[in-house]
């Protein structure tokens, strides 16, 4: 049994009014929308439930109003690119009124105007949920990448309402649960990025719960400079020299291996292809070099890491990989695991805005047993924070459980 309930156990819903969270925070270029990602991933939540003869309402938010209403945040042109991916008309509504909903045909679907146009939206105001959940019979949360912020409709809604995960959400949470939650081990971690220090927490909680943590991007060149290295005018925290040697020292104690590079991608100046280029040892970079990605050598060895391994949760890439051809690395221990998962001896896990692009650009993240599009949410996970829009839906199946 899962622990949070999904639309498998809503029963019969025909004619019933469901108020449904979905992530349309799709970005904008010139008025048009640029990728319908999200909105493909709110398909097969809103599908099935009109399919089932539901009253389905959308709730979503767009930008960052701060609690006014200003049109140029504005639900409405969602609409159409929504109708699209769906295959079926969708309406939209400013404002959520009785007689407006006792007017909707079973299986109509709406889109509701921007839920962070309410003041109280944001500040998870407990008239506002009641008064919005007297509207409603039902709620489901498919927002996973919204589901770290504790708001009215990611969390709020919850309490007033039978709550079900939506299909995405459920994909979501069983693909983490599968990472982290109760991985077969051993379990692999990639981590990279810029900064040490805007992944700490990361760092901290995995390390108890991986047996290999790789660390990548110009977060290895601070726990390389804390080993002594001199990594030249490389990014470098270099005022964090003691938190990661305290992270490895933990590490250590906690039987997880660190994975830094011993060899290395270096050039004088970041651009594409420059004449300073050259692959050489850690120990080997010169003064006025900068570290740019991992080396071919330090990748191989890592691939090889890999293949004794069953589970992979991957954040953040390698190296500069948005130039050539510092991409090398991530490109090349992405298709490793690619080609891991689909030979079905590894389950790999990876989310963050930055990685699901390194993907893409590898070419490999259909390959992926999951890619999650979450930023926020999926970071506060992996630092093992309880994220308020799945507890919600958990403590659901808690009191169900105590009532029997």
């Amino acid at each position: 049994m899962k622990p949070f309930k999904t639309l498998d156990d809503m029963g019969e819903i025909t004619g019933k009014v469901v108020l449904v969270r979905e992530d349309l925070n799709v970005p904008m270029q010139d008025g048009a929308f640029s990728d319908d990602t999200r909105l493909r991933a709110a398909m097969p939540t809103i599908s099935e439930l009109s399919d089932r003869g539901a009253k389905v309402l959308v709730l979503a938010h767009f930008g960052r109003p701060k609690g006014e209403v200003n049109m140029k945040y504005s639900l409405e042109p969602v609409v159409a690119p929504l109708a699209a991916v769906l295959g079926r008309p969708v309406g939209f509504m400013m404002r959520l009124t009785p007689d407006g909903i006792a007017a909707l045909a079973n299986g109509a679907i709406v889109v509701i105007e921007n839920s962070r146009f309410a003041p109280g939206e944001e500040k998870n105001d407990p008239e506002m949920a009641k008064a919005l959940a007297s509207l409603g019979d039902m709620y489901v949360n498919d927002a996973f990448s919204a589901a770290h912020r504790a708001h009215v409709t990611t969390e709020g809604l919850a309490h007033h309402l039978p709550a079900f995960a939506g299909r995405s959400m459920e994909k979501e949470l069983d693909a983490l649960q599968a990472a982290l939650g109760s991985p077969v081990k051993p379990v692999a971690a990639v981590v990279g990025g810029a900064k040490v220090s805007s992944k700490l927490d990361v760092l901290t909680h995995l390390m108890t719960r991986v047996d290999h943590l790789i660390i990548g991007g110009g977060m290895a060149n601070t726990f390389l400079a804390a080993r002594g290295v001199d990594v030249g005018k490389s990014l470098c925290e270099h005022d964090l020299a003691e938190t990661a040697e305290k992270i490895m020292d933990a590490a250590d104690a906690a039987g997880c291996t660190i994975h830094l590079p011993y060899d290395v991608v270096v050039a004088k100046e970041f651009a594409a292809n420059p004449p300073s280029l050259r692959t050489c040892n850690v120990h080997e970079v010169a003064p006025d070099e900068m570290i740019l990605d991992v080396g071919p050598a330090a990748v191989e060895a890592l691939a090889d890491v890999l293949k004794t391994c069953r589970t992979l949760v991957w954040n953040g890439p390698l190296g500069a990989f948005e130039m050539a051809p510092f991409d090398a690395a991530t490109v090349a221990l992405a298709r490793t695991a690619a080609a891991l998962t689909k030979e079905g001896s590894l389950v790999s896990v990876a989310g963050g805005g930055d990685t699901v692009a390194a993907l893409n650009h590898a070419g490999v993240a259909a390959d992926f047993s999951f890619v999650s599009t979450a930023g926020g949410a999926f970071l506060e996970w992996m630092e093992g924070k309880d994220l308020p829009g799945v507890a919600a839906l958990m403590q659901q199946v808690g009191s169900a459980a105590a009532a029997h």
